[in-house]
């Protein structure tokens, strides 16, 4: 159903100049982009999310474990630490079009600089904890995924979907609550609170990374090995 839509809308003529491999990849990127980017500034507000603390960012981030996971095991751990660089150019260009939007000088008749500082006066910081947490947590995902991908011949998706993303949130909690928040909001809980909702979220990702594994394998798309 989801291809014949695609089909439908025209973005996936059989004589496009892409092929279906190679937007599926866009589509995938994209996904990938957007979450990291827009996590970086919606981790400003912290929210009760069933009773646990955590920056509102948490279940936008999280979509960036399923795309590399998946991207990984179709096109292998060369496209997925593409992914990642990718991902940390664009944030650099986030902090820097967050930090020049807040110094150009508003139209007099727009009221709302002091909100819009307020909101966006913390982003850079939080980019920068985001730039550290991120680089170390993604390529340790990249590496594990294909770790145990290795140990297990192939199989096994669920346990090397879990077990490279549950190790690798564990790092980019620690590492980007205490970067991004020590000193204004009390970190250990911030960090329990994130982890407990990103091993939920990495535990139901599981049967959507199988989903759309099968989908592109059932597509035919190339899988590469390297």
């Amino acid at each position: 159903m989801f291809s014949k839509i695609i089909l439908s809308l025209g973005i996936m003529e059989e004589n496009s100049t892409f092929s279906r491999h190679d937007k599926t990849f866009m589509l995938l990127f994209a996904l990938f982009i957007a979450g990291l980017t827009i996590a970086s500034v919606l981790a400003g507000k912290i929210i009760d999310l069933f009773g646990f603390y955590v920056p509102a960012g948490v279940i936008a981030y999280s979509i960036t474990f399923i795309a590399t996971d998946v991207i990984s095991e179709i096109w292998g751990r060369a496209k997925a630490n593409f992914a990642v660089f990718s991902g940390f150019c664009a944030l650099v260009l986030v902090m820097i079009l967050v930090n020049i939007a807040m110094v150009l000088k508003p139209a007099p008749f727009w009221q709302g600089q002091d909100a819009f500082r307020s909101v966006l006066s913390g982003t850079s910081r939080i980019i920068i904890a985001s730039f550290i947490a991120y680089l170390v947590s993604q390529f340790h995902d990249v590496w594990a995924f294909h770790f145990w991908k290795k140990v297990t011949h192939g199989r096994y998706l669920w346990l090397r979907n879990n077990l490279s993303t549950m190790v690798s949130q564990l790092i980019d909690t620690a590492l980007f609550i205490t970067i991004a928040f020590y000193g204004e909001q009390p970190v250990l809980h911030l960090i329990f609170g994130q982890y407990v909702i990103k091993l939920l979220i990495a535990v139901v990702d599981t049967p959507v990374v199988y989903a759309l594994v099968s989908y592109l394998r059932r597509g035919r798309v190339i899988q590469y090995q390297k």
